[in-house]
């Protein structure tokens, strides 16, 4: 029986203190890892080079979106049957490879996730808060029930990289929303393991988690309405050109019973009859975008 060919793919921007770590623990577990230098102007690249891992070069930081799609493109380019993400700073320990990747091979996943809340483990109060107020926005917009929509610990299976990978073109740390919205849209199974992550790491993340909170929301209403501009424009729109009829007709009777032209009337009427069409003119035109890239 052939064996499966699994890829370890890691973003890096500035890790050169972290990265031989993390690449000698996940050559453990896989067949081949490959890196995405994100701009980085320390010694990230060489490093990785130096140990023997494959590094795709971006010559400016592009950002955690547009590195996990150069490595997801690249896994899939190889023919890798599964392929795992993992971040560069120390923060995921490779010692759960084996568990993100048992599901796959055992055909009851396309997908796989490492879960911080399925066990308990130690996660600052306010990363926990925001993270579950995400995961269930997420869980809204893509009628998943998942526990943990944030975490970049993942495995993918051939499959998922197939119909994921090419789509892709959130550039930044809304990639992790996006992609979960295509796992809906296409229909691919999902599944949640436990990890524990290190929060104590030398080099962690240092964006601002209210910048972080932002673009995230902003990122899952753009994907709700873009995929259904029809409903999420097409139907407010439809009701506030309703209401600006009833309310054309309340005035004018009104004015035909008392001979009295309401101001604030005619203002509401004239609000949500304009307010009214241009939302229905703007689900139309995304609607009709959207067909035509498709």
């Amino acid at each position: 029986m052939k064996q499966p060919f699994i890829v370890a793919l890691i973003p890096a921007y500035n890790e050169e203190k972290n990265i031989a770590t993390i690449l000698l623990e996940t050559e453990k577990y896989v067949d081949k890892i490959v890196v995405c230098d994100d701009g980085s102007t320390d010694r990230t690249a060489q490093i990785a080079e130096r140990l023997g891992a494959e590094v795709i070069r971006h010559p400016t930081n592009k950002g955690y979106g547009a590195a996990i799609i150069s490595l997801l493109k690249r896994a899939l380019d190889m023919g890798a049957d599964i392929a795992v993400t993992l971040d560069a700073d120390g923060q995921h320990d490779p010692r759960f490879i084996p568990n993100l990747v048992k599901p796959i091979l055992r055909n009851e996943a396309d997908i796989v996730i490492g879960s911080r809340f399925l066990e308990k483990s130690e996660i600052p109060k306010y990363r926990k808060i925001g993270i579950k107020a995400i995961t269930k926005l997420t869980n809204l917009a893509t009628k998943l029930r998942i526990t943990d929509s944030q975490s970049g610990y993942r495995a993918y299976s051939k499959r998922a990289l197939q119909e994921i990978a090419p789509e892709l073109s959130e550039h930044g740390m809304g990639i992790s929303l996006q992609i979960l919205t295509l796992v809906s849209e296409k229909k691919l199974s999902v599944k949640e393991v436990p990890i524990t992550i290190k929060y104590d790491v030398e080099n962690p993340s240092t964006k601002n988690p209210i910048t972080h909170g932002v673009e995230l929301i902003s990122t899952i209403i753009r994907e709700i309405t873009e995929r259904h501009p029809l409903v999420y424009f097409g139907i407010p729109g439809a009701t506030l050109l309703f209401i600006g009829l009833f309310m054309g007709a309340y005035l004018l009777w009104i004015f035909n019973t008392n001979r009295y032209f309401s101001i604030p009337i005619a203002i509401i009427t004239l609000g949500a009859l304009l307010m009214g069409l241009l939302l229905i003119i703007t689900a139309l035109i995304i609607h009709v975008v959207i067909r035509q890239l498709k």
